[in-house]
């Protein structure tokens, strides 16, 4: 009786380390689910003591043969479910015509990445989505910590997922994650090189509409503006003059810069940063002001988007309807979501900010570094996104001082120009760039057929 006795002890005791469910059915889809879903938990860091939530969904083409993507979102705090339903990578979106009330509803997406690769998507870091510490002390973090975290998950998943380890391997991600993504793939490629276990067959990275670097992310914004009409010609000059190129850390002394920002602000304050061509909805809580090139990425609070007004249509109001579903008891008993871990569950946890050490300022060093391995790299940016420019984007990629492998040209989907792109190499590294003619933040959102077709070729091998 003793063994029994100590053995039914240590397992109350222990930490839970990882756990997994099939998932056939869910709420808002009618019948059994056309993929193979999964959901789970792996705890990492001290003892376990943060339980990392995911969602794998198996390729639908040929789950032994197809990439293995581990997917990011960005934020920092924005669950991967946003990914999965509203950026097209995920094999499900929301039937906006015909959800009511508390009772989203679901149509397949013909255009889900989920068609060609096999996703993990990751609620990271802790406190995001689904995700939670056992202790508040857990969950503070930050670039570097979750990062780190973010690897561990990876090798726990892998380990008990060992039919995957022969897949070509893609560290993937968008926004914010920018900065976490570089950090992981070199976490992974330094592991490889030092022997940790499981060895994993890393191919590349892919990153959309990424932050990067605030000298280039932020300063461009005033450049893009000034492409796309939305400043004068003299006043750009004149800010480009009075304010030397620096647009984010501004001397307060500065008086033509600063008036001359001021008028570009004034210009710009009524543009949706998101999608330019889009309209920017206003919220019954008013924001304060501030210069709409800072580092802002989330336009709108997810609770002030309930207060907006329903005259006219504006793409903030679909994110209702993943606040209604993910909160639903039902929805989370679904999801084998652990009763009593999260308050509430959010797009995207600003609340995060207060306990997150931003503790990496540029991934620039991270994308050198990797230039130097045996690895491919994807960044796309949507055209008519002003939170991160493509010109911005374009300007740091010229700093790796890579060689061109192909010139700027235009790239097509069903015979049309779904934007352009150029590639470049440094021996057994490579780098494609492409734009996605009217995407926003983030160009899968905006322009799902463009970029499965974008993604596709690129796995493939074949020029975009």
């Amino acid at each position: 009786m003793f063994p029994q006795a100590l053995l039914l002890l240590l397992l109350h005791c222990c930490h839970i380390v990882a756990s997994s469910s099939i998932i056939n059915t869910l709420p808002g889809f009618s019948g059994n689910l056309p993929f193979k879903l999964e959901t789970g938990y792996v705890g990492v860091g001290n003892l376990d003591d943060i339980q990392l939530f995911y969602f794998f969904i198996e390729s639908e083409r040929s789950p032994k043969e197809d990439p293995l993507l581990l997917w990011l979102s960005g934020g920092p705090g924005c669950s991967s479910f946003t990914a999965m339903v509203y950026d097209s990578i995920g094999p499900l979106i929301f039937n906006y015509a015909n959800s009511s009330g508390n009772e989203p509803t679901f149509l397949l997406n013909p255009y889900a990445w989920t068609k060609i690769a096999n996703v993990i998507f990751l609620d990271q870091p802790v406190g995001t989505g689904y995700s939670y510490a056992k202790s508040w002390e857990e969950y503070r973090t930050g670039d570097t910590l979750s990062s780190s975290q973010t690897y561990e998950f990876l090798r726990k998943w892998l380990k008990d997922h060992p039919r995957f380890l022969k897949n070509p391997l893609y560290i993937a991600g968008d926004s914010y994650s920018g900065i976490t993504v570089p950090i992981v793939a070199q976490q992974v490629s330094n592991g490889n090189e030092a022997g940790h276990e499981p060895p994993m067959n890393l191919k590349g990275y892919v990153l959309g509409n990424p932050w990067t670097e605030p000298t280039y992310d932020v300063n461009s914004r005033i450049k893009y503006a000034h492409r796309m009409a939305l400043i004068s010609n003299e006043l750009y000059e004149s800010t480009k003059t009075n304010c030397k190129g620096e647009y984010v850390q501004v001397d307060p002394s500065n008086a033509p810069c600063v008036e001359n920002l001021q008028e570009v602000n004034e210009c710009i304050q009524k543009i949706n940063l998101a999608q330019i061509l889009e309209p920017k909805c206003s919220t019954l809580s008013p924001k304060p002001k501030r210069f709409k090139w800072d580092q802002n990425f989330a336009e709108e609070d997810l609770l002030d988007v309930l207060h907006y007004s329903t005259k006219s249509w504006c793409r903030s109001y679909n994110y209702i309807f993943c606040f209604i579903w993910a909160n639903d008891k039902t929805v989370q008993n679904a999801l084998h979501v652990r009763e009593g871990t999260i308050k509430g569950w959010e797009r995207c946890n600003q609340s995060l900010d207060s306990n997150y050490a931003y503790d990496v300022r540029t991934s620039i060093d991270y994308h050198r570094n990797l230039t130097k391995k045996n690895l491919r790299a994807l960044v796309y940016s949507g055209d008519h996104d002003m939170i991160i420019p493509y010109v911005g984007t374009r300007e740091w990629i010229k700093s790796l001082n890579l060689s061109v492998d192909y010139q700027w040209r235009p790239w097509f989907v069903n015979g049309q120009v779904a934007g352009y792109t150029n590639a470049y190499t440094l021996k057994a590294y490579s780098l494609t760039f492409v734009t996605v003619k009217g995407g926003g933040h983030s160009a899968p959102e905006y322009k799902p057929m463009e970029c499965l077709a974008m993604v596709d070729r690129w796995f493939a091998y074949y020029y975009v």
